[in-house]
């Protein structure tokens, strides 16, 4: 029986859906009764052309429909890609390849890219085919051909009297 008297007033407690759409309607009464109408969709000049109306060069249009008429009408688009593509290396191949790997040029298809060990060298070489794959997806199929990895580059050996036969130089960052 205590149950039953607690549960009526809990029941007759508005919720805030309630509240909310009170709260609501008295805003917009207010609103009403200042004169101020509720806000219109605002109508631009193409909704009000004929249908028929083709557009001139001179009608305004969106900036990055612009941009895209400007890159494409001048060839650019994949100078553009590719230059989207080395600001967001660290976004393709992830943030630890990136911290040992960088980008250096596309030309004729072939990406080349230096990493920083002899050891990150080799992993993007396993890699290279998932990358081509993923750049062609950023950039256009057929973008990238091939991915040529470059290791880091050392000192140049200087010719002299003491040589230790058959070491490569600096070319090992093992060790």
């Amino acid at each position: 029986m205590a149950d039953q008297g607690t549960a009526g007033p809990e029941r007759a407690r508005p919720t805030r859906e309630a509240l909310a759409r009170e709260a609501l309607a008295g805003v917009r009464a207010d609103a009403l009764a200042k004169g101020n109408r509720p806000a219109q969709a605002a109508v631009t000049r193409r909704d009000r052309a004929a249908p028929g109306r083709r557009e001139r060069r001179e009608d305004p249009q969106p900036l990055t429909a612009a941009l895209d008429a400007l890159i494409g009408d001048q060839g650019w688009a994949l100078a553009a890609a590719t230059g989207s593509v080395f600001g967001r290396w660290a976004q393709i191949v992830g943030p630890d390849l990136a911290d040992h790997t960088k980008p250096e040029s596309l030309t004729d298809g072939e990406l080349t890219v230096t990493a920083d060990s002899t050891a990150w060298a080799t992993q993007l070489r396993l890699l290279a085919a998932q990358l081509v794959r993923r750049l062609n997806v950023e950039l256009g199929d057929g973008a990238v051909r091939r991915v040529k990895v470059r290791g880091p580059a050392g000192s140049p050996r200087r010719p002299g009297e003491w040589r230790v036969r058959g070491s490569r130089g600096p070319g090992d960052t093992y060790g």
